[in-house]
């Protein structure tokens, strides 16, 4: 098993990691999740050795294979399908032996490495490699191209296909859906539900961890918190802990002001000394419950579009395409305000070709575009991420766009984008990917559009943002067409789902569950690995179920015994300032009074006593509580 114990990570200046301590068991697929800049990429480069923690231990079983996708591909004459073979390390060794056995006329070495050769299913090997290239969008024939004839993502998809050949242990991977389209991320989650060795993945697509993991390792304020279950799962446990952890909070004050009472009416008294002195140090150590704050940084919406005639946008008997070869033929569209269009098919079936069309940026083969007059249309892509200025500042950019706004309204039109401060006067070429799209998605929606064009949106982007973006969809009120492999933001941005197929733009006959479906009818070797995982994630579901049964009646004794306490603490606390208020009337220390004044003062007393009683009790059970939810989460 993978174990951290008591790690601390810094980066420069910044704290990432602090205490952590971790338990990941063999055949777990781990979601690690947090906000951009947590340390999440840092986390996964100390488990490979490549960063070393400040203080801690890391502990990972040396007969595990480690794999990981490489950041740079090499620029190598050397053809796709070597490429990919190379990730089998053990395969290339025996490879390599063999050729030095025959080198040397070495019957017997030769005879024992065709043996472990045939175990490792050598024979396979390139079977294998094929339907990995294949799954991840690569056609028949492409396996012999060289690597350097691909394009920066294709590139990502060999490295991608290189590390998934590695016959691993453990698999470490940092956002692997960001270069593939749909039907690639449906076929690599199928590839790692039937995993069958320990995953550690980063990725901001929900649905993609719903289906693939098993755990979400959350990552906060420097510290690791393990949740069972998929991401939906996890969303609903950490509601429910920031939801207690509110109350804990909010009982945790008056606690502590309860504290700093005593200790301020008793500090100077010889007789209560030694107590004002243990509640000081109880105050101490008191691990104070921060309070829950679960706001997105990122606040943004659509203002309404100064024109939005009818329809925006015409396409009759179109075809489009490239150097005289049509992608595209036959196409008719007509676009109209509130139109929401999610579009899908296969790679290379032509949805950028299709949204190009409609941004304007290809002309028509033949057929027909017409355009409202007042059209204006925000068109995202990743080529405009490209073109953002490196030098210029995001304030800069956007007041070329709105010249006459202030400064102020400007800055804080920013902020809503997450560029807070100066980050909004910083220049643009250092920025991450998910700040450059943070960008340039912030001059198309300043630009007010009537026609918004969305092509792959979501690279890069975390969980955060994607939620804010998906929340401001729902507001926009002119035609959106979507493409997408996020498929919750498909699902609830997209009324209509259109398919790109055949050259053909046709209405898809189905929901977006049905769409892997139609690729596995379509093409059988493009069909998921879910089956042959669905019996064990019964089994898990079931022990999920169980453990959580076991907790819960576990908690049960204790929760009542908290509500007790709590009842018996409020009550005890307001007779103690009934008491108080009594023991200051003028005529309570008159003579005739002195029976009175005695019993209020046995009284409180005897209040009191058992008040600190019922706080050691109430301060037990608490702790055995947060003990208790902690091991079970």
């Amino acid at each position: 098993m993978l174990q951290l114990q008591d790690l601390s990570l810094r980066r420069g200046p910044n704290l990432l990691l602090e205490g952590a301590s971790l338990t990941i068991y063999p055949g777990q697929r781990v979601g690690l999740v947090g906000a951009n800049g947590c340390g999440k990429s840092s986390l996964l480069a100390v488990l490979l050795g490549e960063l070393h923690a400040d203080t801690g231990e890391v502990q990972i079983p040396q007969s595990w294979e480690l794999a990981h996708v490489a950041q740079h591909t090499p620029d190598t004459q050397r053809s796709a399908m070597d490429f990919v073979l190379d990730g089998d390390r053990e395969l290339r060794q025996i490879e390599a032996e063999l050729a030095q056995a025959d080198a040397a006329g070495d019957g017997l070495r030769h005879a024992e490495l065709l043996g472990r050769y045939e175990n490792i299913d050598g024979y396979g090997a390139q079977s294998r490699a094929a339907k990995l290239l294949h799954g991840l969008g690569f056609k028949p024939g492409d396996e012999a191209r060289p690597v350097n004839s691909y394009s920066g993502g294709w590139r990502m998809r060999l490295a991608l296909a290189r590390t998934l050949m590695c016959r691993s242990d453990l698999l470490l991977l940092d956002e692997p859906t960001n270069h593939l389209d749909l039907d690639a991320v449906i076929w690599l989650e199928g590839w790692l539900k039937a995993y069958p060795g320990t995953l550690i993945l980063i990725s901001h697509d929900r649905d993609f961890l719903d289906a693939v993991a098993s755990h979400i390792l959350h990552l906060e304020r420097q510290r690791l918190t393990l949740y069972q279950g998929s991401y939906s799962a996890f969303e609903r446990q950490r509601a429910e802990r920031l939801a207690q952890q509110q109350a804990a909070y909010v009982r945790q004050q008056r606690e502590i002001a309860h504290m700093h009472s005593f200790v301020e009416r008793f500090r100077a008294k010889a007789t209560k000394a030694r107590q004002a002195q243990s509640r000081l140090k109880a105050l101490e150590r008191m691990e104070l419950i921060a309070p829950a704050h679960i706001d997105s940084p990122f606040r943004f919406s659509f203002d309404s579009a100064e024109h939005l005639p009818r329809p925006l946008l015409r396409l009759d008997e179109a075809a489009a395409g490239y150097a005289e070869v049509p992608i595209l033929k036959g196409v008719g569209l007509s676009l109209n305000p509130g139109d929401r269009i999610g579009l899908l098919g296969r790679n290379g079936a032509g949805k950028s070709t299709f949204i190009k069309v409609l941004a304007g940026e290809l002309d028509l083969q033949a057929g027909r575009c017409e355009r409202a007059q007042d059209l204006r249309v925000g068109y995202f892509a990743q080529h405009q991420v490209d073109q953002l200025r490196p030098d210029d500042t995001p304030l800069a950019h956007l007041r070329r766009l709105d010249p006459d706004a202030s400064e102020q309204a400007l800055r804080s039109y920013l902020g809503g984008f997450g560029f807070v401060g100066d980050r909004a006067l910083e220049p643009v070429a250092p920025l991450s990917g998910g700040e450059k799209a943070r960008l340039v998605l912030a001059l198309i929606i300043r630009q007010k559009p009537s026609l918004l064009l969305l092509d792959e949106p979501t690279n890069h982007l975390d969980l955060e943002m994607r939620h804010a973006l998906s929340e401001a969809l729902q507001g926009f009120e002119g035609a959106l067409v979507l493409v997408s492999h996020d498929r919750h933001l498909l699902r609830v941005t997209s009324d209509t789902l259109l398919l790109v197929h055949d050259g053909a733009v046709e209405p898809f006959d189905g929901d977006l569950d049905d769409y892997p479906a139609w690729l596995a009818r379509t093409d059988p070797d493009a069909a998921t690995a879910a089956d042959a995982e669905t019996q064990r994630e019964v089994v898990d579901r079931k022990a999920l179920r169980r453990q959580a049964a076991e907790a819960r009646k576990a908690l049960q004794p204790l929760k009542r015994r908290e509500q007790e306490l709590d009842r018996r603490l409020a009550a005890l606390s307001e007779r103690r300032a009934s008491l108080e208020q009594a023991l200051t009337a003028p005529g309570l220390y008159e003579p005739e009074a002195k029976e009175r004044l005695l019993t209020l003062l046995s009284e409180q007393r005897q209040v009191n006593a058992e008040l600190e009683a019922v706080e050691s009790d109430w301060l037990e059970v608490s702790e055995a509580i947060e003990q208790a939810q902690a091991a079970s989460a």
